[in-house]
Parts: C-alpha cells; structure tokens; sequence
C-alpha cells in the first residue's frame, strides 16, 4: 500500500505557519504534491527544502512569489522532469514529474483564468498544450510498464455535483462549458480516471472555497483538486479522503491510498 497526498498550499511559507508540517508526520504521505508554492526554492523554509529525511523536489517559477510545485517522496525517484515542454508554463512552474518503479507521479498546477480574459487565455492554451502531453505521457509509461498519477489544482470543477453553486457559475471560470468539456474528454475519450470520485459519489465534497462570504463556514466550495490516474493504478485506489480538521491554505488535502507499490 502507498499513500498519495496533493494539496495547494496557497503559499508554502504561510502554510508552514498553519501546521502543514506536523499534518505531514501524521498523514506519512508516500508522495506528497503541492502547488502554487509561491517561494523560489532558497526562500523555502529549511523545515520544507529536506522535511523528515524525504527527497525534496521543486520547480518554481521565475516571477517571485508566485505559482511554483513541490514534490516529496519517501523512495527516491528514478528520474525527476520540470516542466513538460512549453516555456510560457514551465517558466511559471507549473509541472513537475517523478518517475518511480511503477509508478509516475505529477504534481501539476492549472492555470486560473478568473483574473480576467488574458488569463483564461492563457488557461485555455494550457489545456490545448496538456492534453497531448498526457497522452504522450501515459503511451511512454505503458511501455516501460508504469502506471500514472496526475495530482494537483485543475481549477476546473468538472460536474454539477462538483461545486455548491453549479447555476450561478455556468459563465465563470472553472465551471465553463468548454472547461468541463476538456474534463469529459480526458476521462470518456482518453481514458483517465478521476480517482476520488471512483471512490466516492457523495455530493459536497470540495476542496477549495472562497476567502468571501463565509463560504468555508457554509461549505459552498468546489472540487478542483484531483488525483487523475490511468486505469491500472486507479483500480487500486482504496480509500480517498478530503482532510478538513484543520485549514493550511484555501484548498484542502485530497489523500488517496493505493494498493502495491511505488
């Protein structure tokens, strides 16, 4: 069995600050992946360049104080990849890809196209650029005979029972037709599994919610934070969780346990 946690953590150094560390040692994460990081990797807390003997890897980006993923691992990966070939996201660190013995694991950082129409662009052409990555992606792992696990912020709520309010946000970003499109495609056409929902069919499960109207306290939320796996290793999926105890950024942990091994 393995262990695989993925969280935005809105900012590693305030997130350090709100407990993530010892939500860590409890969790015991084989793999733990976070996004928008929003440090350069010598800004980085000490506490979070080496954590507890884990093997530490970062792509930031170039603009400080922004974007940025992380990803920790208890085995030592075999080949670590920043980045997936297309500068205007590899220059926001926005990829990055650990290659174990069975299994690749992302932690990928979707654009948010809510700050206006030059950032849905933006978004959009990431979504174009992404797809045949993935496809290209999950052909060279199968023939090495190796599953995969996408993990991170898709800023994208796929289904109606994936945010509170479904009717409100048909015309805003993260729940636009064309964006769930692209969700229905990568699980119906090409064959990616969303494993949380494989588990877990309850509506009111969301892992982000807004800093306004007490949108926490009443949980309207959405669910923009996946594990999208590829078959074999998504049928191994056991048990998901959301953990909510305690609040490290406005996202929420999403930890899947897998059967077998790395």
């Amino acid at each position: 069995m393995f262990r695989v946690a993925t969280l935005n953590v809105n900012g590693i150094r305030s997130a350090l600050t709100k407990g993530l560390q010892p939500w860590i040692r409890r969790t015991d994460p084989d793999v733990l992946c976070l996004q928008e990081v929003k440090a350069h990797e010598a800004d980085i807390p000490e506490a979070m360049r080496a954590p507890d003997a884990l093997h530490a890897h970062f792509h930031c980006a170039q603009k400080k104080g922004y974007s940025g993923t992380a990803l920790y691992a208890k085995k030592k990966p075999r080949r670590i990849a920043c980045g997936f070939g297309v500068p205007e996201f590899d220059d926001e660190g926005r990829y990055l890809e650990a290659e174990f013995a069975s299994v690749t694991v992302v932690s990928a950082y979707f654009p948010s196209g809510s700050a206006g129409p030059h950032r849905q662009a933006s978004k959009d052409r990431f979504l174009a650029a992404f797809m045949p990555h993935l496809a290209q992606l999950r052909a060279r792992c199968a023939a090495d005979g190796r599953e995969v696990i996408v993990c991170g912020d898709v800023n994208i709520a796929h289904k109606e029972i994936d945010l509170k309010n479904w009717r409100s946000n048909q015309k805003n970003s993260g729940f636009l037709p064309h964006e769930r499109a692209w969700m229905t495609d990568l699980v119906d056409s090409h064959g990616w599994v969303d494993v949380f929902r494989r588990l877990d069919p309850r509506p009111e499960q969301y892992t982000w919610w807004s800093n306004r109207g007490a949108s926490w306290d009443k949980n309207v939320g959405w669910r923009i934070d996946y594990q999208i796996a590829t078959p074999g290793i998504a049928a191994k999926a056991k048990a998901a969780s959301i953990y909510l105890n305690k609040r490290f950024s406005d996202h929420a942990p999403l930890v899947i346990d897998y059967a077998g091994r790395l």
